[in-house]
């Protein structure tokens, strides 16, 4: 487990993954060209509502130089009366008059109830639940029409063969014609069906003031709740001012009016509220102008829709042409960006939707901040979101002013999916771009951090394998020819291996050197001394002889031990191995020790193999490391302990170890005492011999010519060490 730690931790602070981390920093490219075409989507913004306000401006110019389309608009009251003053919006379906209010459901938001508000007689106390009714009135430039869902709880019905229409439940309609004249309609039914409309003159009372007529179509259905009663009243009838009021007769006996609820009092013009439809004519123009590119509404002083031009499904503004018609790419990058590319994008990428929920299609009255804005005489555009989040819908408004007088605005919308879409489109090039940037960005910078990281692993390999674990100079480094930090390091490390090479050189020859210089001196001295003892001497004169003969002797086995390792390596280079047995030599060896140590006692365990213990290289090698094994055991013993002689067999290698019982392993030195002229010894463990470390390095110099290694630790009970070799064997 720590060794797999070791190894990610390696990995992760290698080169290559450095260079990996730091390519990560082109993910931001992504997201700096995200905020620069957000940046861009804004400016796009505020750039359509500019151009969007402009259009309006123009409009109401074009519209400013048409008085006559705002005649009616003179008239405008300052306040309309809720209720009383009516309004027809502009129908975009067709409406049956047949008195199924199916062709109405549509229309529902603008249904109008009239209760309590708008009783205008009542004979008795007025009750809600027994009459009522909701009214809703539209036009489609030839007629208006109108819808009373009437809640009547005792429907009266006008008996069959009377002339009195009054009697009974019946509607009045009153309007002013286009030329200002007062006409008043009576709508009455004996049953569902088409209902009789007259045209009363005089009074409602008198026979001879009531004449039958066609002006107005009319349908009467009578209902679970009470009556439904539908009408077509002709443009050419209808002037500036209308009212419906619904007469209603409860007992059947007596037949007198109960209630009267209308939108306004029928008896004269001055009682009537106003009426107000869209104008074919303003939608004419408006038709004539916009090029479908934005939805145009006009609207009066009340916020009354007039007219209305183009569709807000459409009305994507000039953005939209831009992308609209860009032809996608075929073959594989077809491929890859519509079924791989565009899907990840679009995770995060908003998507225009298909269609727009447009509560305002059907709208009335157009409410909002920039109408209100503008009906004050101040342009102003406004940011809205359609109820379902979806879209961003922009609406411009501009005043309509006839003699410096405000008689309405004109309200341009568009939709932001034109820019929407070239947003998207744009973050798809550029996403496109930046992948393939980062891509070859990712590569390059892998590329080259492996290029970088195979240079250094290069140069360390070759460095490493320059110098042996001993530190000497196996061959020269080739320094790198390349002009950069690497070749320049290459370089400096070939010097250093170069100079250690000639350091190593000089210390391996002042072993010689020095051996070589200093044997004639000595040779002289200990003659001279060996003349002098032959003199006649006294005694203090002969022990200060038998000293410096001494030390003579003590000279001379350093300097044997300083060229001991010199002359081994180079018998290496001439050496004959063979193959021998390796059990053998070392019980051989054994054997010899009992005799040259005989006041230490030697234990052998050789472990019994069945493939034996062959070995290539040269058994004298072999004694001789086993040697200096045991003379190292003897000279750190513990009295009256033995020395411990091991061979074993491990798959191809056999592994010799002696060990001794004594004085342990400082720390921090371990196999450090395996390398030349390294010794550690106590006080109490010094002798009259020279000790200069040599030993062990010269085990360990046969181990290394035979292949193997050697290692010295303490024993597991911390009483002693142990020094193990092990060695290849040869194949059975």
């Amino acid at each position: 487990m720590t060794s797999l730690i070791e190894r990610v931790l390696r990995w992760a602070s290698g080169i290559r993954t450095k260079v990996v981390l730091l390519s990560g920093l082109l993910l931001l490219l992504p997201f700096i060209g995200y905020k620069y075409v957000w940046e861009l989507e804004n400016v796009l913004r505020q750039g359509q509502e500019q151009t969007l306000m402009g259009s309006a401006r123009a409009f109401s110019m074009a519209l400013n130089q048409q008085p006559r389309l705002f005649e009616r608009q003179r008239f405008t009251k300052p306040r309309l009366d809720d209720g009383k003053d009516l309004y027809a919006f502009d129908l975009n379906s067709h409406i049956d008059i047949d008195g199924s209010p199916l062709d109405w459901e549509r229309y529902r938001e603008h249904f109008k109830p009239y209760t309590s508000k708008h009783v205008i007689f009542s004979k008795n106390t007025y009750r809600p639940d027994n009459i009522k009714f909701d009214l809703v009135m539209g036009s489609d430039g030839d007629d208006v029409y109108a819808l009373l869902d009437v809640t009547d709880a005792n429907p009266v019905l006008k008996r069959k063969g009377t002339s009195r229409i009054d009697r009974n439940d019946h509607l009045i309609v009153a309007l002013t014609t286009p030329e200002g004249d007062l006409k008043r309609y009576a709508v009455t039914a004996t049953q569902s069906g088409r209902a009789h409309v007259d045209l009363i003159e005089e009074s409602i009372l008198s026979e001879d003031g009531v004449f039958p007529s066609n002006a107005i179509n009319a349908w009467w259905q009578e209902t679970s709740t009470g009556h439904v009663i539908e009408l077509a009243i002709p443009n050419w009838l209808v002037g500036e001012k209308l009212g419906l009021a619904f007469y209603n007769v409860n007992d059947p006996f007596n037949r007198e009016i109960e209630t009267i609820i209308a939108t306004s009092n029928p008896k004269n013009a001055e009682t009537l509220g106003t009426l107000l439809t869209p104008s074919p004519a303003l939608e004419s123009v408006l038709n004539t102008i916009n090029d479908d590119g934005s939805r145009v509404w006009v609207v009066d002083r009340h916020a009354r829709v007039l007219a209305k031009s183009g569709d807000l499904q459409t009305a994507n503004g000039v953005w939209e042409t831009t992308v609209e018609y860009q032809e996608p790419p075929n073959g594989i990058m077809g491929w890859l960006q519509t079924h791989i590319l565009n899907p990840l994008y679009y995770q995060w990428l908003e998507r225009p939707p298909e269609s727009i929920v447009d509560t305002m299609q059907n709208a009335a009255v157009f409410r909002g901040i920039e109408v209100q804005q503008a009906l004050l005489g101040r342009p102003y555009a406004n940011w809205r979101l359609t109820p379902d989040q979806g879209s961003l819908i922009l609406s411009a408004a501009y005043p309509i002013k006839i003699n410096n007088r405000v008689v309405g605005a004109v309200v341009v919308e568009e939709n932001t999916k034109g820019i929407k879409t070239l947003r998207n489109k744009a973050l798809e090039q550029l996403f496109n771009v930046l992948l393939a940037v980062i891509c070859i960005g990712v590569v390059v910078l892998l590329l080259f951090g492996s290029h970088i990281s195979r240079r250094v692993r290069k140069l360390r390999d070759d460095a490493e394998s320059a110098i042996d674990p001993q530190g000497r100079v196996r061959h020269q480094l080739s320094p790198a020819q390349s002009k950069d930090e690497i070749g320049d390091l290459s370089r400096t490390l070939s010097n250093m291996v170069n100079r250690q090479s000639e350091y190593n050189s000089y210390l391996e020859k002042m072993s010689s050197s020095l051996s070589h210089e200093l044997r004639t001196p000595v040779a002289v001295v200990r003659s001279s001394l060996e003349n002098l003892s032959f003199v006649t001497t006294d005694d203090d004169q002969q022990r200060y002889i038998d000293r410096a003969q001494e030390g003579v002797s003590r000279l001379a086995t350093i300097l044997s031990s300083m060229t001991e390792a010199t002359r081994l390596e180079q018998s290496f280079n001439h050496a004959d191995t063979q193959a021998f047995p390796l059990d053998e030599v070392i019980k051989g060896c054994v054997q010899g020790y009992e005799y040259a140590y005989p006041e230490q006692v030697f234990t052998i365990d050789v472990s019994s193999q069945s493939n034996g213990y062959v070995m290539l290289g040269v058994p004298e090698y072999i004694a001789q490391l086993l040697d200096k094994l045991v003379a190292n055991a003897a000279e750190f013993r513990a009295p009256e302990t033995a020395i411990t002689v091991q061979l074993n067999r491990i798959d191809s290698r056999a592994c010799i170890t002696v060990s001794n019982f004594g004085p342990t392993l400082p720390k921090n030195m371990g196999n450090q005492l395996l390398n030349s002229m390294v010794s550690v010894r106590e006080e109490k463990q010094k002798s009259d011999k020279p000790h200069l470390g040599l030993g062990l390095y010269i085990a360990r110099l046969v181990s290394e010519f035979h292949g193997g290694e050697l290692s010295i630790q303490n024993l597991q009970t911390q009483n002693g060490v142990s020094v193990s070799v092990w060695l290849p064997l040869s194949p059975k």
